[in-house]
């Protein structure tokens, strides 16, 4: 259902975050460090190794980070940048934390509901998220709200007629 994620997340983060991507990716690999180590987390960080946890398949690149702050993953090779990947179930994580968009955490529901699985409703408001940014930049017009929350509902956030 929320397949084309990848295309639009890893195009959003070479342009979100190409300025400072080395700041960015090292702020993880921080908050996992401290979090393997037994140190305190500031509450981003708990944040950050929370879905760090939810990906078992990214951790090694987290527990040896040599190569991990420069390498790219390109997704003409089918590759997922994992720091777009995580930053995106943060962005999902203050949205639904706040309702904002508003409506945005019935629709989370919904979707939660119709997959039967939190973290796969997570990837498709990720997926929608991704594209309305992906949108933004290529656009240069202002984030859309409505067109962000249509894209939830047609990916099965919407209530959907039985029958």
């Amino acid at each position: 259902m929320c397949v084309y994620a990848r295309v639009f997340a890893d195009r959003f983060l070479a342009i979100m975050f190409s300025q400072d991507r080395h700041s960015y990716r090292q702020a993880f690999l921080v908050a996992w460090a401290k979090s393997q180590s037994g140190n305190p987390l500031e509450p981003l960080e708990a944040q950050m190794v929370a879905v760090i946890r939810l990906h078992p398949e990214y951790q090694d690149l987290f527990a040896d980070p040599n190569g991990t702050l420069d390498r790219d993953w390109p997704p003409e090779q089918g590759e997922s940048n994992p720091f777009l990947h995580l930053g995106l179930h943060l962005a999902v994580v203050e949205q639904l934390s706040l309702d904002r968009p508003a409506g945005i955490r019935k629709l989370h529901r919904n979707l939660a509901t119709a997959t039967g699985d939190v973290h796969e409703a997570d990837h498709c408001v990720m997926a929608c998220l991704a594209e309305a940014l992906w949108r933004v930049q290529r656009d240069t017009k202002p984030f859309d709200e409505k067109a962000y929350l249509k894209c939830l509902k047609r990916s099965g956030g919407g209530i959907r007629p039985r029958g």
